[in-house]
């Protein structure tokens, strides 16, 4: 990566995924290009009036092997270059786009520039490809500002389909069409059409004085479990009793409802006592947990299980593994869950 003018500069970060691809005219496989031929595919991109860096993984991950190391690897190209570049823009695989939003919300304290993930649905090299709009208009966001020069959108985002979404806030909800992610439980920040319209009071404030701190270690020792009629007790009792396990990510019936059993009340119980970190979110796509509306609720909090408010799934999992990584004690950790920190729920 080299040193850019005093113009407004974007540096690309390629991860992997769809928008990178092209198909293999033998095979007919959808294979990763080399990421310099973007201006070949995208030649759009000598139209904008920046000066645009790439840097590519080698080699490039599907989304579904994006894990925490690479997290970090995410954490540590932006921390490093901060200084270098006015926004940036990472390309993503769709499939865990919204975990890797979510974790660097969480591991880029203080952030005061944009991190705008997008990707598509179809490789890049398409000839009715979504990827060319989606990765134009992400780099437009980036290097936006206001007119005293500070970034419009200080913040980890998802654009996708003309919708720039907070990253915490965002869901992947279609394997199939182009408008794949939604934020059910937080406004848009933006929206593309003939020209970008920014809902800015939904938008992080900038901070001028905020110093950017990175977060490497995210701590994997937790579940995802979700209920369902008929749920065994011998499965439930041996998973909540794994030494290993640190916390779970409990989802629950509508409002953060669970069955009355008493062998489920008694495991609970005892693994929160554990010090195990129990957080109740909501199997619906919209909505927020309410645990005292209902008995079925309330017995949770008796029990000390946290609720996740109207957090995703994405940003409940991230937040407790970056909340473990910082090896706090477990008190501390259910109030931090309960804290908005990046804006992920609503308090």
């Amino acid at each position: 990566m080299s040193q850019h003018s005093t113009q407004t500069s974007v540096l690309l970060i390629y991860t992997g995924g769809t928008i990178g691809m092209i198909q293999n005219p033998e095979t007919g496989a959808l294979e990763n290009f080399n990421f310099d031929q973007l201006l070949q595919h995208v030649p759009e991109i000598k139209q904008f009036n920046l000066d645009i860096f790439s840097y590519t993984f080698n080699p490039p991950i599907d989304s579904s092997d994006m894990n925490p190391t690479f997290w970090a690897e995410l954490t540590g190209i932006i921390y490093s270059n901060y200084e270098r570049y006015d926004g940036f823009v990472i390309l993503h695989g769709t499939d865990t786009m919204a975990f890797t939003a979510s974790a660097l919300s969480f591991m880029l304290e203080g952030l005061m520039k944009p991190v705008i993930l997008t990707g598509s649905q179809l490789p890049i090299g398409a000839l009715r490809t979504d990827g060319k709009e989606n990765l134009l208009t992400a780099i437009e966001i980036a290097a936006a500002k206001n007119p005293d020069g500070t970034p419009i959108v200080p913040e980890v985002c998802v654009f996708f389909h003309e919708k720039l979404m907070r990253g915490n806030r965002t869901t992947k909800i279609s394997a199939e069409n182009f408008d794949a992610f939604e934020s059910n439980n937080y406004p848009l920040l933006a929206h593309s059409g003939i020209e970008i319209q920014y809902h800015r009071h939904f938008i992080r404030p900038y901070e001028p004085d905020a110093e950017l701190i990175p977060h490497y270690r995210m701590d994997s020792d937790i579940m995802i479990f979700s209920l369902f009629p008929g749920i065994q007790p011998g499965i439930v009792k041996q998973l909540l009793q794994s030494p290993d396990l640190k916390g779970i990510i409990f989802r629950t019936f509508g409002s953060g409802n669970a069955p009355r059993f008493p062998w489920l009340t008694e495991a609970l119980t005892e693994a929160t006592k554990a010090g195990k970190i129990i957080i109740n979110i909501t199997q619906c796509s919209t909505g927020s947990v309410k645990m005292h509306l209902y008995e079925t609720g309330r017995q949770l909090l008796e029990v000390g299980i946290i609720s996740g408010n109207d957090s995703t799934v994405e940003a409940a999992l991230t937040k407790l593994m970056y909340l473990l990584g910082k090896s706090l004690d477990p008190e501390t950790i259910r109030s931090e869950m309960k804290r908005s920190i990046a804006g992920e729920i609503s308090v």
